[in-house]
């Protein structure tokens, strides 16, 4: 996916007279053997929106010819039939992921309720698998109306710790009408986000890290976060290292984003500071996303919205899950398949065509008229660079 701004990476080392959506890099990708088997992966449509934007990821990845079979479970959900949540996420989806090791997901709902664990499906799924990474990348993307995109040069990557803090799911009524929840940091899944954010900057020419925080009042538990951090960040000498209380970040944000490069936070703030990238950047259906372990992969839009409004109308913004995929390719070692997938996507942006984009990034299309696009773009004969 995208290293700096979506611009520029729509122009990196295109010819003259190239086409932005086919252009690649002058090297060539060496596979290994066996590199060009089709690969299963499991798939899960989830709820409000997800089965629309999922079955235009279908439909593209098939345009393309992707070396992709897919194990679908599209009767997994937040809710039963009759609105009641569902408790537990089956057995045979989770089998299906650790075996497969790589997953493209919906959002499945969240009701509010008293009535069950506090422990959503999304976050059982985190915890059984481990996958206990999440990433979201926020970026300015061009051709967008001016009134949706409010600053200029974002390239923001958020990565959260995904199994613990306010998200531990443990909570008990002390006494009638006192709720006592409990924000459970420990030092080493501190220290494992750490290392991943700072190994991800160090991967991918990122020049600075900053820790979110609010140590100042959480003064152990963010501060052993905060002490995890800072023994990591030594490792790294090359990598600018900063720290930044949470409500401050969240302030700097909105008045000068493009300061801030990779954002390490616990796992609440994270879910918060996604959020205000996402609403930078365009909405829920613009940034792309992934929760990883060591073993697993899951993506999805980078900001968990089901968009239950919307369901139905076929106007379902299916951007981000597209990028997801892009995301999905690359960390298969698909990375042509990334590349064609990523510029044809943001050259249909890009184009300002308001007949094709979805109505919440300013547009008057539908998401098949976004979908029918990205493969026109897609379709376009590649002119070589020697032509």
């Amino acid at each position: 996916m995208l290293r700096k701004a979506a611009a520029s990476a729509l122009k990196r080392s295109a010819p003259d007279g190239c086409n932005l959506a086919q252009a690649r890099g002058l090297m060539t990708y060496v596979p290994s053997p066996g590199d060009a088997r089709r690969q299963t992966v499991t798939l899960i449509p989830g709820d409000g929106i997800g089965p629309e934007v999922c079955g235009a990821v279908t439909k593209v990845v098939e345009a393309m010819g992707a070396p992709i079979q897919w194990e679908r479970f599209d009767d997994v959900h937040g809710t039963d039939t009759s609105g009641n949540p569902v408790t537990s996420v089956p057995s045979a989806v989770l089998d299906s992921i650790r075996r497969n090791q790589v997953c493209l997901k919906g959002t499945l709902y969240t009701p509010l309720s008293k009535t069950t664990a506090t422990e959503s499906l999304n976050v059982q799924m985190r915890k059984q698998l481990d996958s206990h990474i999440n990433l979201v990348h926020g970026f300015t993307l061009k051709g967008l109306p001016k009134g949706l995109i409010r600053h200029e040069n974002i390239d923001i990557v958020v990565i959260r710790e995904n199994t613990e803090g306010e998200y531990s799911g443990l909570e008990h009524e002390v006494v009638p009408d006192v709720i006592e929840s409990i924000k459970v940091i420990t030092a080493e899944k501190s220290r494992r986000t750490a290392e991943y954010a700072f190994g991800y900057a160090y991967l991918n020419n990122r020049k600075r890290v900053t820790a979110v925080h609010k140590a100042n009042i959480m003064k152990m538990s963010d501060g052993l976060f905060l002490k995890e951090f800072r023994e990591v960040a030594k490792k790294y000498p090359m990598i600018q290292s900063s720290e930044i209380i949470v409500d401050n970040t969240c302030m700097q944000l909105v008045g000068r984003p493009e300061q801030f490069d990779v954002l390490v936070t616990p796992n609440l703030y994270g879910n918060l500071v996604s959020n205000v990238v996402a609403g930078l950047c365009g909405g829920a259906g613009v940034l792309p996303g992934c929760n990883i372990g060591d073993n697993v992969a899951i993506f999805e839009q980078g900001a968990r919205h089901v968009g239950k409004d919307i369901v139905g109308k076929g106007i379902a913004n299916p951007l981000a899950t597209l990028l997801s995929t892009s995301m999905m390719f690359r960390h298969l070692n698909l990375p042509d398949f990334s590349d064609r997938l990523e510029n044809a996507t943001l050259a249909v942006c890009q184009s300002g065509d308001l007949s094709t984009l979805t109505p919440d990034l300013g547009g008057k299309g539908t998401t098949v008229s976004f979908t029918n696009a990205v493969i026109k773009q897609l379709e376009k004969k590649f002119k070589g660079r020697y032509d």
